[in-house]
């Protein structure tokens, strides 16, 4: 059975991709805005987990509407659970099994366990999320065991991430991201396995 599994190239959903591949055939799909954003480091950890990748980019339009619901909003959760949901939902068409790397003490994205319900009864499809048992510290010891990885703030780091693309265009429309965005937002980027450990 195949599972899709929304990939940025982070430890996160690079573990919950390690822990899916194991029981399903795992495809890695990484979402954009623009079809020509550069997702070479999101390759780089694809091929590290041994994983194909698909580029997808969301409906025109939708980063217009995610920037103006966060200049309102004066924060970023509304808007980026609505594009995790435009992502998770694109993918019901072909995948029995959505897969992300949401995790315990994770705020956003997260979806409502309604919303989980509805996907299973209308599309027929299950969203798993393997780290949702897992608080940061465990997931960091089971990065640590599996991967290397490199770290930096939003904009440093060039994974898959939404937030990349969001911020340039905050700065393109004459915004001021960090007005919305926290400060100190660390991103991860998988850049190896740790060939002495096999899952």
């Amino acid at each position: 059975m195949k599972a899709g599994i929304l990939f940025s190239g982070g430890k996160d959903s690079s573990l919950a991709a390690l822990m899916l591949s194991r029981d399903y055939e795992a495809e890695l799909n990484t979402f954009v805005f623009d079809e020509n954003y550069d997702i070479s480091g999101v390759k780089a950890a694809a091929n590290v987990l041994g994983l194909p990748l698909r580029k997808r980019v969301f409906e025109e339009g939708l980063l217009d509407i995610v920037v103006e619901m966060m200049v309102k909003d004066g924060y970023p959760n509304d808007a980026i659970n609505l594009v995790h949901r435009k992502a998770v939902y694109s993918l019901t068409d072909e995948y029995d099994v959505i897969g992300d790397g949401t995790r315990l003490n994770d705020r956003v994205p997260m979806l409502k366990y309604s919303e989980i319900q509805r996907i299973e009864s209308k599309y027929k499809s299950a969203l798993v999320r393997p780290l949702l048992g897992f608080t940061r510290r465990e997931v960091n010891y089971l990065t640590e065991r599996y991967f290397t990885v490199a770290y930096g703030e939003t904009g440093q780091i060039m994974n898959g991430d939404y937030e990349n693309e969001i911020r340039s265009a905050f700065t393109a429309k004459g915004h001021n991201p960090d007005k919305i965005f926290p400060d100190h937002h660390e991103q991860s980027l998988v850049t190896g396995m740790k060939s002495e450990k096999k899952w």
